[in-house]
């Protein structure tokens, strides 16, 4: 099903965020869906609240970003600590076949879902046939 509508992974364009605090920046794992309309993007941003998510597509680029607050106070002294807390950021190449005003996206359980629909004219058709 590959078509212009297609998200791509660009190893050789490495895109940083400017930092602005202090802190890891994590870089989202995405499960990413192709059905006839739309593509649906799945990424895991554990952590994240609706207020800190930030979700931009502009020129063909769809970018992620994700602040998450940190559990315990700074100055927290741990017995353990395993799990790292930092916000998130992800960049993709969207071909130009998304319909950008209809993008919708949902937070839940740490799973920020993005459904990116298809520009109409893109869209398969039936075509009917008409008996001669």
């Amino acid at each position: 099903m590959a078509t212009e509508t297609s998200i791509q992974k660009s190893e050789s364009q490495v895109v940083q965020p400017e930092r602005v605090r202090g802190g890891p920046t994590y870089i989202p794992a995405v499960d990413i869906v192709e059905t006839n309309d739309k593509l649906i993007l799945m990424a895991d941003v554990p952590g994240a609240t609706t207020e800190g998510l930030d979700v931009r597509y502009e020129r063909g680029q769809l970018t992620i970003s994700a602040r998450v607050t940190p559990r315990q106070d700074p100055n927290t002294d741990y017995l353990l600590r395993e799990y790292g807390v930092g916000d998130f950021y992800r960049v993709f190449e969207v071909g130009e076949g998304i319909d950008a005003e209809k993008i919708e996206a949902e937070l839940s359980d740490g799973v920020l879902t993005l459904h990116l629909p298809k520009v109409p004219a893109l869209l398969p058709r039936k075509i009917a046939v008409k008996s001669a």
